[in-house]
């Protein structure tokens, strides 16, 4: 492992969920990763028929990259990664 791939950092991913069909891949992973997982905090906007995910994790980056990757593959789902500076 690379120089720091050991060391955990605050991470916020944010997730759009387009398609609720997604809904149950979508817990799936984050219960898979869920020994990470700070909090999540899940918001429906009914008016864009779009779900909002907030996910806090505390992971070493190549755990945070994998999981937000397997998310952006689900079809209708997209997410981005906020990594704090510590």
């Amino acid at each position: 492992m690379p120089d720091g791939e050991k060391e955990s950092r605050v991470t916020l991913i944010g997730i759009i969920v387009e398609d609720k069909e997604a809904a149950a891949r979508i817990n799936g992973l984050l219960h898979e990763y869920s020994d990470y997982i700070i909090g999540r905090m899940g918001i429906p906007y009914r008016q864009k028929q779009v779900s909002v995910i907030s996910v806090v994790m505390d992971a070493p980056q190549s755990v945070v990259s994998a999981l937000s990757g397997k998310l952006g593959m689900i079809p209708g789902v997209s997410s981005k990664c906020l990594y704090g500076k510590k």
